[in-house]
């Protein structure tokens, strides 16, 4: 493959830039695409005839069981992903989901369509693992906020596309209503794979793991569209240079997600887990997969509208998401996550009581209310989420902890959909109540316990966990108001430093001296080096 790769030299700059972007991008739609692509299936009468009429439970498991999948293809990814490079990684990835989705389209009973869930949701886990990494190491820094972003909104493209295909195809009679949407996922997965084999790998994985070719540079100079004996060439190879002997000095073993360390990795890595799994229980998926099912059965919809509401509701879920583009590193990740949080609350609230009341107006603004859900979310808890995990953790445990954080998503992911179609069917109104309750303690959670990461350098957010500095708590304990005594400490010596960041820039200096200090708790954690060449792990998504 990467003979192959090195013959393209032709593709320089931009347009190398962009392949890879677009092939990353396709990683995500496909996570989207099969997120919403069930929405439409489980209340197919033909797909319910070939599987036998499965009960509610039986119908949300075989829903469930690809974020089974996911999570271990996220934990394999864990283990696997590094050895095999960035491009293979997502080729193997969209292997085995094509392998999956040709199990789910061709389903004759639903045993096959179990293993073809567990086997989409496999190679889904293994792509949102190595996706962001791939796309990350390529990017200079400026632009990896912005590709986070971006690629999460290619996730709600797909998903898009997912409902108004099975809108398309109820009004085709027969079992190709649902099998064609399984199957038409495997057209991005082929895209990814054959455009895959003619991309290089990142400079950083060539560089690291075959030092002795200048396969990493040669690819840096196709990259930034200069030669490689150019300056700036030449500055950003010796910064990953200098990154991976760090890395190779601070290599952890998975122990090492549950020490101390001396910078509090074992809490930063439950924060890198609670935020992922927090995610989840905000509700989601109670409107991603279950869409049509909700406005079927507490609205009371025929199945038609109810495919054609789900299909503008996703049109508007990723007309939202452009907003956040622009917040994320301009509001902050703390402040959206608690505002929208205490947003999604009170739209349960709401929700439950239109559901209860169960008339024409109540419906329609239940409908309305979902719209505004999807919106709360995607402002607050999409991007931000998935970000945090690399931000928090520390180099040592970064990559492991950011995989098994996305796994925590998953698993989350899996209970909500798990008991989402006996809950409705069940309890009714009174299951917005139970997450509306999540909610709140979502945002209380964040509150007292998460800090905010907002233009922070790397070595700044690990400056955050050394011990505290007795005189600047005497200095500003006078300024802190009730509420921030009961916050963990973290939490307002981190706004501290943010104000210093984006004012003076100062952090970056207290962290670059606090690292040179020889007789500090964590001695030579990084470099000023380290930062702009490890940075590419901060958008690590597991």
């Amino acid at each position: 493959m990467e003979l192959v790769s090195h013959r393209t030299t032709w593709l320089r700059g931009t347009p190398l830039l962009s392949a890879i972007t677009s092939v990353c991008a396709s990683a995500f739609l496909l996570f989207g695409y099969d997120n919403g692509v069930m929405s439409g299936v489980v209340i197919s009468s033909y797909w319910l005839q070939e599987m036998g009429h499965p009960s509610t439970i039986m119908v949300s498991t075989i829903t469930a069981l690809y974020d089974v999948g996911a999570v271990f293809g996220a934990i394999a990814a864990a283990f696997t992903a590094e050895k095999l490079g960035r491009k293979r990684s997502l080729i193997f990835g969209s292997i085995i989901v094509v392998i999956g989705s040709i199990l789910m389209g061709t389903s004759v009973e639903r045993v096959q369509m179990m293993v073809g869930r567990i086997a989409t949701g496999f190679g889904i886990g293994y792509l949102t693992s190595a996706a962001p990494v791939y796309q990350s190491e390529v990017c200079l820094p400026s632009q990896r906020g912005w590709h986070m972003c971006s690629q999460l909104s290619m996730m709600l493209f797909g998903l898009m596309i997912a409902y108004w295909m099975n809108y398309g195809f109820y009004f085709h009679p027969g079992t190709l209503q649902w099998r064609f949407p399984l199957l038409f996922q495997i057209i991005f997965a082929v895209y990814m794979i054959i455009v895959g084999v003619f991309l290089p790998d990142t400079p950083r994985w060539l560089m690291w793991h075959r030092p002795s070719t200048d396969e990493g540079l040669a690819v840096l100079s196709r990259l930034r569209n200069r030669p490689g004996s150019d300056p700036a060439v030449v500055q950003e190879q010796d910064e990953i240079l200098e990154a991976i002997r760090i890395e190779s000095q601070e290599e952890g073993t998975w122990m090492d997600l549950f020490r101390d360390g001396g910078t509090r990795a074992d809490k930063r890595f439950y924060l890198a887990l609670g935020i992922q799994f927090m995610q989840q229980m905000a509700g989601i998926n109670i409107i991603t997969y279950y869409a049509p099912t909700l406005f079927t059965e507490s609205l009371g919809m025929t199945q038609e509208r109810a495919l054609l509401v789900g299909s503008f509701l996703q049109v508007w879920y990723i007309f939202a998401s452009f907003l956040t583009w622009f917040m994320i590193d301009v509001v902050g990740r703390r402040r959206l996550l608690i505002s929208m949080a205490l947003g999604m609350c009170a739209i349960m609230i709401f929700e439950a009581v239109c559901v209860a009341i169960d008339n024409r107006s109540s419906n329609i603004a239940a409908v309305a209310l979902v719209f505004l859900f999807e919106g709360c979310f995607t402002w607050g808890w999409m991007a931000c989420v998935w970000i945090y995990p690399p931000e928090i953790l520390p180099l040592k445990i970064r990559a492991k902890g950011a995989a098994l954080a996305a796994a925590a998503d998953f698993v989350g992911n899996f209970l909500v959909v798990e008991i989402t179609p006996p809950a409705l069917q069940n309890i009714g109104y009174k299951t917005y109540i139970i997450f509306a309750v999540f909610n709140i303690v979502n945002a209380a959670i964040v509150f007292l316990f998460y800090p905010e990461t907002m233009s922070l350098p790397l070595e700044s957010v690990d400056l955050l966990f050394i011990q505290k500095n007795e005189s600047m708590d005497e200095t500003s304990s006078k300024r802190k108001s009730f509420y921030q005594h009961l916050q963990w400490w973290v939490v307002p010596k981190a706004w501290e430093l943010v104000k210093e960041e984006r004012t003076t820039g100062t952090a970056r200096l207290r962290a670059e001296e606090q690292r040179s200090n020889e007789d500090s708790p964590v001695g030579n954690i990084n470099s000023s080096k380290g930062d702009e060449g490890n940075a590419v792990q901060a958008d690590h998504i597991g």
